[in-house]
């Protein structure tokens, strides 16, 4: 089961990221080549930040009736979704061959996507989660959650790859290769997807369907009626993680690319730290199972603020180790902190009838905020003022998400194992 929850989101991710590596390097070129750098890459952004718009739409779309018909139903129709934009974006004719059209449908394409993937991680991690037992959650939600930098990694090193071998035809024709690629990702996960149990959770909920058909009509709005607190807690708690993956994954790679560090470096040195960042995030998720999750992200987020200013610097310095330093402490350590506990830090707030509802518009909402405005925000301040503005930004995110993290409860599942690993050590003394 775990090994099927990360494979789907690997696959769901790859398609989604691949995009956000294609807005930093490709498509300000090919979709907005007529505009002055600057302004390209800004609009390029600004498609990128449509799919993260449409996610939370497809957290409350598919929340709603996953909580209702079920987890599997709706992570099948959501990775369909995805196949179908991801592979039309790679056939998508461009702005010199259509003008406006082309942009028009790539944000349309992009929308997809966003919805897609706004269903996904829901139904991933609470697949994930409630088919594990209590003591092992957190590290179970986190394999829905490294799925991301998972996708990524493969993502980084398609597009790598594909760029070495294209070279000079890599804008003309060989980016597409990467997207169309998605077609045989979509086809071996829809195979897995498929043989894969319905939640044992939601199975005991749809047997006393009869009895609550009222109380489940609307789970949403149960979720907005009865736990606003909690849905504001958890969104802002995963701006941070977010926010970082946003600076230093978009925005950091076309500051890297400006500033001289060859495109393929910037991409293997991206990979390498996506590998960083899902070992991390099993650490950390592991860690949480022991000693609670509002630890590990305070712990995270801390780290984090005093990592901001000195990653920024790095990445501005012109030089491939530069990037390397910032990008493997801020995105493989920093992120895989944050990234770990959230998953079953959110679920564990939210009651198993409106789950998959509620966790995936607080989660979604922060991706909206967090990854999906951050790189049109970090190129505007730098416009603006320089990346010190980057930076003081960065920090006040993460401020912002350590509060909310101290402010907030711990999961009862977690609360459940650190009062048993007390009186464990009660009994040894």
């Amino acid at each position: 089961m775990l090994g099927s929850s990360l494979l789907g989101s690997i696959i769901e991710y790859y398609d989604f990221i691949l995009y956000a590596t294609a807005a930093a390097l490709i498509f300000d070129k090919v979709f907005f080549g007529n505009l002055a750098p600057g302004l390209a890459l800004f609009a390029s952004f600004g498609t990128l930040a449509v799919g993260y718009v449409a996610r939370p739409l497809g957290g409350i779309i598919f929340g709603h009736f996953g909580d209702l018909v079920g987890r599997k139903k709706m992570l099948v129709l959501s990775m369909m979704m995805m196949g179908f934009a991801t592979i039309a974006i790679g056939l998508l004719p461009t702005t010199a061959s259509i003008g406006v059209a082309a942009p028009v449908a790539l944000v349309l394409l992009r929308m997809v996507q966003g919805i897609s993937v706004g269903g996904e991680w829901g139904g991933a991690t609470l697949m994930a989660l409630e088919h594990a037992p209590a003591s092992k959650r957190g590290f179970a939600a986190a394999f829905a959650n490294a799925g991301g930098p998972a996708g990524g990694l493969l993502a980084t090193f398609v597009v790598s790859g594909v760029s070495a071998l294209t070279g000079d035809q890599f804008l003309v024709w060989g980016w597409r290769i990467p997207f169309l690629f998605s077609a045989v990702l979509i086809v071996v996960g829809m195979v897995i997807r498929l043989k894969v149990a319905e939640s044992p959770v939601f199975k005991e909920l749809d047997a006393k369907a009869e009895s609550m058909e009222k109380e489940r009509r609307s789970p949403i709005m149960r979720v907005l009626r009865n736990h606003p607190r909690i849905v504001v807690i958890t969104l802002v708690a995963s701006l941070g993680f977010y926010t970082c993956q946003g600076i230093l994954t978009s925005w950091g790679v076309s500051v890297a690319v400006a500033e001289g560090v060859d495109r393929s470096t910037v991409l293997n040195i991206k990979g390498l730290a996506a590998v960083i960042t899902i070992v991390v995030c099993f650490w950390a998720a592991r860690l949480s199972d022991r000693i609670g999750r509002r630890a590990v992200l305070t712990f995270g987020g801390v780290l984090g603020v005093l990592w901001a200013f000195p990653a920024l610097v790095l990445m501005h310095n012109g030089t491939a180790w530069g990037f390397m330093v910032a990008v493997l402490v801020g995105n493989g350590v920093v992120q895989g902190i944050l990234a770990g506990p959230i998953g079953a830090y959110i679920s564990e707030l939210f009651p198993a009838n409106v789950r998959y509802s509620g966790a995936s518009l607080s989660y979604q909402g922060a991706a909206t905020l967090g990854a999906g405005f951050t790189p049109m925000i970090a190129t505007a301040l730098t416009l603006a003022g320089g990346f010190v503005w980057v930076g003081v930004f960065w920090v006040a995110i993460l401020v912002l998400g350590i509060i909310a993290v101290r402010v907030g409860p711990e999961g009862a599942d977690s609360m459940q194992l650190k009062k048993h690993a007390r009186g464990k050590q009660l009994q040894t003394h």
